[in-house]
């Protein structure tokens, strides 16, 4: 059974997610503040944290900074104000997984959370597959039915994401935060580029694409192909 710590002061929020996610199958622990939280991701073992970066006593950066200092194999989404832009980038770069901007859907965070505990449980097995595809994801190749495919560095990186996240759209700008670098001044138009350029190649060997497209949704892996 996966345990979950949800970190909100907004008692109301925090009350709909802890009720969300108990009712989706997860032990649930909450925290109201910043020291609170801190307290008991020192105590007890979570397998992911959903920290609020707004919070009294101690900020969620503030939180985020320490625990990372002593667990770096936590999961922690990092919920964030759409005009925190400064905040999220921060969070990244101090060891957040993902973050959610608020106001959203808890189906968005229940698919977020779903990823990462997928992305904990295949860190004992390094191989990502999909069909014929194999990634091995520690000496970064992929394979096709037993041959090399040979890719970019920027295409190894969007298919790892998008197989460690099989099942969930990704758009363009997640794939931007999380494959390119925090300075990086791409946009949408290069994530087209890259995911035409890796499409064509694993189609020419597969004979299919797996990649797919769904506009206002972004990309995806079917897990059931």
């Amino acid at each position: 059974m996966m345990k979950i710590l949800v970190v909100e002061d907004e008692l109301d929020l925090l009350e709909s997610l802890v009720e969300d996610l108990r009712l989706s199958g997860y032990v649930v622990d909450q925290a109201t503040d910043g020291e609170m939280a801190e307290q008991m991701i020192y105590e007890e073992t979570y397998d992911l944290v959903v920290l609020d970066i707004n919070l009294p006593k101690r900020s969620g950066l503030s939180v985020l900074e320490e625990v990372r200092s002593y667990n770096k194999e936590v999961n922690i989404i990092m919920l964030t104000a759409r005009s925190d832009v400064e905040d999220r980038v921060s969070a990244l770069d101090m060891g957040a997984n993902d973050y959610l901007l608020k106001p959203f859907y808890f189906q968005e965070l229940e698919a977020r959370i779903r990823s990462l505990l997928r992305r904990k449980s295949v860190q004992q097995d390094s191989q990502l597959s999909c069909g014929a595809l194999t990634f091995d994801t520690s000496s970064r190749q992929v394979l096709v039915n037993g041959q090399q495919l040979t890719l970019t560095r920027k295409e190894l990186g969007i298919l790892e994401y998008l197989l460690l996240n099989m099942g969930r759209h990704i758009s363009s700008e997640e794939l931007i935060e999380h494959v390119w670098e925090a300075d990086s001044n791409s946009f949408s138009g290069t994530v087209r580029v890259h995911i035409a350029s890796l499409r064509k190649k694993l189609k020419a060997e597969l004979g299919h694409n797996i990649i797919q497209n769904v506009i206002g949704k972004g990309y995806i892996i079917e897990e059931k192909l």
